[in-house]
């Protein structure tokens, strides 16, 4: 695979034709933001299918909703008067 000079988003495979890469933002404490629409394969070989535009994917494992995140990372405290 080649980098495609015109558009930085696209790879050129060796045939020549192009794929469209995703952009995946990690975030420090937080999921990884892929664009979509992605399909996942979990450890278990399951796959799991997102067409969203933007997918939230768990890096702490603490999702019930894994592996999408549902920001069960933020920490929950009480607020004391």
């Amino acid at each position: 695979m080649r980098a495609n000079r015109d558009d930085p988003s696209k790879t050129a495979n060796e045939d020549g034709s192009d794929i469209d890469r995703r952009r995946i933002t990690l975030a420090s404490d937080g999921p990884a933001l892929i664009e979509g629409p992605v399909e996942l394969v979990r450890p278990d070989g399951t796959v799991v299918c997102s067409d969203r535009f933007l997918v939230a994917v768990c890096m702490c494992r603490r999702s019930k909703n894994f592996p999408f995140c549902d920001t069960s990372h933020r920490k929950r405290s009480r607020r004391t008067d």
